[in-house]
């Protein structure tokens, strides 16, 4: 299992969480600030299966186009060790 975590300006969340959502994945939207001139951001946490991890990243990829100087989402994939719903 993976943790996707995507961080994306405020005005870019909305779009993502509903391509994400059209796309069967499930999101939590965490408020954050940071970067530059302390903008708002949101901070998006995906938990995948291994095989779903290309599948997640296209998604974000299609919903938010960049340009080669105008990047719109920092992703991380992160290993997950042990998964729990309690």
């Amino acid at each position: 299992m993976k943790m996707i975590i995507i961080i994306v300006q405020d005005n870019d969340a909305d779009t993502l969480t509903q391509a994400f959502t059209a796309n069967n994945f499930r999101v939590t939207r965490v408020a954050s600030t940071g970067g530059f001139m302390r903008k708002g951001v949101v901070t998006m946490l995906l938990g995948v299966e291994d095989t779903q991890v290309d599948d997640a990243i296209k998604v974000a990829r299609t919903a938010l186009p960049s340009s080669a100087d105008n990047k719109r989402a920092t992703l991380f994939v992160v290993p997950v060790q042990h998964f729990e719903q309690i």
